[in-house]
């Protein structure tokens, strides 16, 4: 494992914690090592005793490991986390009932952790009419007191900072609330709009993830639209759906555009909930990762790079019992 620079005491207090476990499990010595660089991520890519890589960080240095894992003379598998912005859909029925309810948890879910959950929903779509306006206020109230927060470390705030810079630059995205002003290394919660027909056209800043507090909203005229927009969205970790009885037919609809476009759909929830467990999927099209196909639950993560499917077809009796695999 290659520790990550932006908090390698962290990752060297960690990785004494996995030591001391393998120990406990009387595992192989070598089956874990942490190895601390600047380009020594590359390194590892290349080295021919690699068969597999995994990796969690931003599309561009997942891109330049992927193009590594290719170029090699023998080719391995990249399992590569990267970005997403995680469409949450509030359908007419929903956004009527619990217009105000919805806001509350919404800010709750973006800001949770700074807004660095690779889950974090990042875009709001929903239908014009009944509730909106109740639902935009509620969710500008709750944004207007959310407090500053501390980032994972100087240069997350800064990329955080940059973003918001690309966005406030936009002719077409407007802010509609600020948090509490923040202090010098800390985060501003935002929330923004931008308009429709850029995310048609698939406008490239509307499809980048910013890491940090804040989501953008974007209202629908109607059913066909909102497919529409469905459909030019990029990959994703997840995609989330609220809807209330009378909204069924519509969600039906929109349920296999998601699947889709999402490694997770969820109905009535908020996608940074998350477990590590073996039901849990974090995985999604490119560019949320690298391969759509790959196993992206706790333990498929582990297998991936674990097991390898060999058969034997009909070893003499005397090959039997070495051709037995053992697995941990």
């Amino acid at each position: 494992m290659k520790a990550h620079p932006g908090h390698m005491a962290t990752a060297e207090l960690t990785a004494e914690a996995i030591v001391r476990a393998v120990v406990r499990c009387g595992l192989p010595g070598g089956v874990f090592n942490m190895i601390f660089g600047t380009d020594i991520g590359a390194e590892l890519v290349r080295h021919p005793a690699i068969q597999a890589v995994g990796f969690t960080g931003s599309l561009a240095g997942g891109k330049a490991l992927y193009q590594l894992a290719q170029q090699r003379p023998q080719p391995i598998p990249l399992f590569a986390e990267m970005s997403a912005i995680n469409p949450l859909i509030i359908l007419p029925q929903a956004l009527q009932t619990r217009a105000e309810a919805l806001a509350n948890e919404l800010v709750a879910s973006f800001t949770l952790g700074g807004g660095q959950f690779c889950t974090r929903p990042g875009l709001i779509l929903a239908l014009r009419g009944a509730g909106l306006e109740r639902f935009k206020s509620a969710l500008c109230a709750a944004v207007a007191g959310s407090t500053p927060q501390v980032l994972l470390n100087a240069p997350t705030l800064q990329h955080y900072r940059q973003g918001v810079a690309a966005l406030a630059a936009h002719p077409r995205i407007e802010k509609l609330a600020s948090g509490i002003a923040a202090g010098a290394g800390q985060a501003q919660t935002l929330l923004w709009q931008a308009q429709v027909e850029d995310l048609l056209a698939q406008d490239t800043l509307l499809q980048t993830e910013v890491f940090g507090p804040l989501s953008l909203l974007v209202e629908v005229d109607d059913e066909a639209q909102l497919k529409a927009v469905v459909k030019a969205q990029q990959g994703q970790l997840t995609a989330t759906l609220h809807a209330e009885a009378d909204d069924g037919p519509l969600a039906a609809s929109l349920l296999p555009l998601l699947c889709e476009k999402a490694g997770r759909v969820l109905f009535n929830g908020y996608p940074t909930g998350v477990e590590v467990c073996d039901a849990m999927v974090h995985g999604g099209p490119w560019p949320a990762t690298t391969d759509a196909r790959g196993p992206r639950s706790a333990v498929g993560r582990l297998n991936a790079f674990c097991a390898r499917s060999v058969c034997r077809t009909r070893p003499p009796p005397c090959y039997r019992r070495r051709c037995r695999m053992r697995t941990l």
